[in-house]
């Protein structure tokens, strides 16, 4: 049996695919998630070894006017999918984010901290995570923030794309949290889900990047990296609004994935470097 990944083009789902070349990746025309009941479906003809949800609502300012669409993605269809893993008797693990929290303080939030999202996303992903958890299986839910790849939409790309054609920059500086390379998610993934497959259950846990920093200081960090001459400055949230609130504390404490599956933080420092790697290529 084959391990059945949910999600093609998104950035965990691209670093699976290198790393689970035998398994059978569904994209949103094979299996939206806007459909709980055709991914349920999917995992009923199947049968596979294991379902590893890749897929979600990601756009975070899109959801506060579409929560009741975000709910969908997020909501339901994970907790349908887990649902039909916990009939068949196989592991389901679910990626999740920082954004169920409320970002209060500067401590790093631990796995059973209480939940408070700020805003629809987080309110949708926490709906998915309950979801999964009541379902009754043996499940993962993998908490994370700031994903960042080669592929795709993310900071990365952006700060590249705008420090090449601009001399200056403004940044938040005052949100603070660890970017998380998608190819280390990726590889916690297969790690937990042969771990699971062996019998051992899975859990609610933390997985992001070390050291923790801050968006303008990750800037700066891409531009000198990159080799680019644009200039960063420090600007509050405030001076830059979004529909959606941002966590000001994205910061996690990752030790029950280490302490149960060997799992280390990966310098995001690193994973920056193989990325501009990778683009340069």
């Amino acid at each position: 049996m084959s391990i059945l990944v949910f999600g093609k083009t998104g950035q965990v789902a691209m670093e699976l695919q290198r790393l689970l070349p035998d398994a059978v990746f569904l994209g949103r025309e094979a299996a939206d998630l806007a459909d709980p009941a055709a991914c349920v479906a999917a995992i009923a003809a199947m049968r596979p070894a294991a379902v590893i949800n890749a897929a979600a609502w990601t756009a975070v300012d899109k959801a506060e006017a579409e929560e009741a669409a975000a709910l969908v993605v997020n909501g339901d269809a994970p907790t349908a999918m887990a649902v039909e893993c916990a009939r068949l008797g196989v592991p389901f693990l679910h990626i999740s984010t920082d954004y169920v929290f409320d970002g209060a303080g500067d401590a790093p939030f631990v796995a059973d901290h209480p939940t408070a999202p700020l805003g629809a996303y987080g309110r949708t992903k926490l709906a998915g995570e309950v979801g999964v958890r009541e379902a009754g299986g043996n499940a993962l839910i993998l908490r994370t923030s700031w994903v960042v790849s080669a592929h795709g939409n993310n900071f990365v790309k952006t700060m590249l794309r705008l420090g090449a054609s601009r001399e200056a920059l403004t940044v938040v500086s005052d949100q603070f949290g660890a970017p998380t390379p998608a190819a280390a998610i990726a590889q916690a993934l297969v790690v937990v889900c042969a771990a699971m497959q062996a019998g051992q259950a899975g859990g609610t846990h933390h997985f992001c990047g070390t050291p923790s920093t801050n968006w303008a200081d990750f800037a700066r960090a891409i531009m000198d990296r990159a080799g680019l001459a644009c200039q960063v400055t420090d600007i509050p949230s405030s001076a830059y609004p979004t529909p959606a609130r941002r966590p000001f504390n994205s910061r996690m404490d990752c030790s029950t994935l280490k302490t149960a599956f060997g799992i280390d933080q990966p310098d995001w420092r690193k994973g920056l470097d193989d990325i501009l790697k990778e683009l340069s290529v």
